[in-house]
């Protein structure tokens, strides 16, 4: 099977932690920053990675941008450079193009330029941390939208020894349960007969406020 390969503009904290994380799974990944220092540190670290302006469509063109199967944009506090990367990337036909956004407005922008998938990383972070911190039984958070939230978490004592019919989390809570694991066991399709355990773990599928109140 052929590798993917990934392009990835930007290796501050964030575009380093992708890139390095990507080649150590065993994809293919080329780099472009316009810091020689960040440059010199990544080039045992990744398949390629070279000093360049990715603003300057022919820089795109010489590193063959429009062959990669994903370009990832880290560069989310420059909204200039960001954007001007996103649309360039997009006309010359990279399929899938993923960008770091600094704020909502940023984001919108990015998504009106092309962007297949716009991140917020300091954003998620900042929530999934503020999560586990008010709720003991919320052990991770994962926004999927800005209606929809993917949880992790321990079941309400009262919960406990009912089954999902029973309980009529989707009815009460706008709540769809996906899978639940007790012990070493994982249940990936529960249904309405699936009884919840003290020490099981569920993941769920929840309407954020905002999407409640849409």
């Amino acid at each position: 099977m052929k590798k993917k390969q990934y392009l990835v503009i930007g290796l501050g904290r964030f575009g380093s932690a992708v890139a390095t994380t990507l080649h150590a799974e065993g994809m293919e990944v080329f780099a472009v920053d316009r810091n020689m220092e960040r440059v010199e540190a990544h080039r045992s670290r990744l398949t390629d990675v070279v000093r360049a302006d990715a603003m300057d469509r022919s820089v795109l063109e010489q590193i063959g941008a429009r062959n990669f199967d994903v370009a990832i944009v880290t560069i989310g506090e420059d909204i200039k450079s960001s954007g001007t990367i996103t649309m360039l990337l997009k006309e010359m036909g990279v399929k899938c193009v993923i960008v770091k956004a600094f704020d909502e407005f940023h984001g919108r922008m990015l998504t009106k330029l092309g962007a297949d998938k716009v991140v917020f990383p300091e954003r998620d972070m900042g929530q999934r941390i503020a999560h586990n911190l008010v709720s003991e039984k919320i052990l991770d958070f994962i926004e999927l939208s800005p209606d929809y939230s993917l949880m992790e978490m321990r079941p309400n004592p009262e919960w406990v020894g009912h089954s999902l019919g029973e309980l009529n989390l989707r009815g009460r809570y706008q709540t769809n349960v996906v899978a639940v694991r007790s012990g070493e066991m994982v249940n990936a399709m529960p249904d309405q007969n699936t009884r919840i355990g003290a020490e099981d773990v569920m993941l769920v599928v929840a309407l954020t406020e905002a999407g409640k109140r849409r």
